[in-house]
């Protein structure tokens, strides 16, 4: 028998015009125990490991948000369009530029993302140039260039007869002043090296005259760096006689207490922070066993109790920042594993993660978002991501995570 190695290939189907290839995304898979720098576009960006096997994942049932805080945000924000995207599908010109961009600001590349989003401004009409306008407004705050914001802003109230959305700074802790002449500092999110300044801050109102109310309720966690800033700071500002209160600490505490084991010789400024923050609001059985612990660990004398004076605190300070059962995060989010995220979801029957102070989330940071979300999904768990710019949520779209959770942005 004779086989023709020579046969005519078949022809090839010409490629459909509705749709262009989109931008080539790397493969994802992330080493959970290492975190690469942002990468330039001329290298390869960072592997990231999806859960993208929806045969494992069982239909969650669609139900209502719980919580009235939720329906009432939602009066004023709506879903963004990231929630209809499917990036396994065959992507339009339009979404393969968005792409592009959302992929260029991740990496920090902002002067490139920003000649990409002006050079297609005119390429688009209607809501879809609506969509790249509102990218590029975002990407003008947070640059901080206010006056181009505001020569876009006539241009686009020009072309599109409609308002543009307004100028905001991203203001991610600072300090307020109440009523009684009593100041606020709120810290919030996972404080990471990235806060430095906003320690370095804390740390020149700590060492002012008058009362100090140091707002915890919206803090996440923080790595040893700033542990340690922090752990010295408070216990400088104690021994000085600082009048400061620390308000809605209570489950930092109790997240930072089951984290760290005796016998484990790491993460010692963590524990310094923990001895601190159980000498000012735990009680003295609880801080002597953990300074026992301490002292077993590191082979170290530990701090010693110390009786502390009560402090009346005022009305309009116990008052001043309004409870918020959200996740609040803050800050350019680079290299974040969010360990300290999955513990506060896994407590929460209905998790909202507030990004409204976070102005970029990298490649790596969005994975490992992917990776924390997905098994609640796969629970049936609802979980509400509120707040992002524009060009957060549309990489948000780019890696998945509108599969995984609710993404909420404003209306404007």
């Amino acid at each position: 028998m004779v086989f023709s190695f020579f046969k005519k290939p078949p022809q090839k189907m010409p490629e459909p015009t509705s749709a262009r290839p989109r931008m080539p995304l790397p493969e994802m898979k992330i080493k959970q125990d290492e975190a690469p720098a942002p990468a330039k576009l001329s290298e390869p960006l960072p592997d990231l490991d999806f859960v993208t096997d929806k045969s494992t994942v069982p239909p969650a049932a669609k139900a209502p948000l719980a919580l009235s805080a939720i329906d009432e945000f939602e009066a004023e924000f709506t879903e963004s369009s990231v929630m209809a995207i499917d990036i396994d599908q065959d992507v339009p010109p339009l979404q393969a530029d968005v792409e592009q961009v959302v992929v260029l600001f991740a990496n920090d590349q902002d002067a490139a993302a920003r000649s990409v989003l002006e050079s297609l401004l005119s390429a688009y009409s209607g809501s879809d140039g609506v969509r790249l306008w509102r990218l590029l407004f975002d990407l003008l705050q947070v640059q901080g260039e206010q006056a181009a914001f505001e020569r876009r802003s006539v241009e686009f109230a020009q072309q599109f007869e409609m308002s543009p959305p307004a100028w905001r700074t991203y203001e991610t802790q600072a300090p307020t002043a109440t009523g009684s002449g009593a100041q606020v500092f709120v810290l919030q999110g996972v404080l990471t090296d990235e806060h430095r300044s906003t320690l370095q801050q804390l740390g020149a109102m700590l060492g002012k005259a008058g009362e100090l109310r140091i707002d915890c309720s919206k803090l996440a966690g923080c790595d040893e760096q700033i542990a340690g800033m922090l752990a010295d700071m408070l216990i400088a500002a104690r021994r000085l006689g600082k009048v400061s209160h620390l308000a809605g600490v209570e489950g930092f505490i109790k997240r930072l207490d089951e984290r760290l084991q005796a016998g484990v010789r790491e993460r010692e400024s963590a524990w310094r922070l923990l001895l601190e923050l159980l000498q000012r609001q735990g009680t003295q059985a609880h801080f002597e066993e953990r300074a026992v612990d301490y002292a077993v660990t590191f082979e170290r004398s530990p701090p010693s109790w110390e009786e502390l004076p009560v402090v009346e605190q005022s009305e309009d300070t116990a008052s001043a920042v309004p409870p918020d059962e959200a996740i609040y995060l803050a800050g350019p989010l680079r290299n974040q594993r969010f360990n300290e995220l999955q513990e506060i979801i896994e407590q929460q029957a209905q998790p909202v993660i507030d990004f409204s102070a976070v102005p970029r989330l990298d490649f790596y940071s969005a994975g490992q978002l992917v990776n924390r979300l997905a098994p609640f999904k796969a629970k049936g768990k609802d979980v509400v991501i509120r707040s992002p710019n524009h060009l957060v949520a549309e990489l948000m779209a780019v890696v998945g995570l509108n599969k995984h959770a609710r993404i909420i942005v404003p209306k404007s």
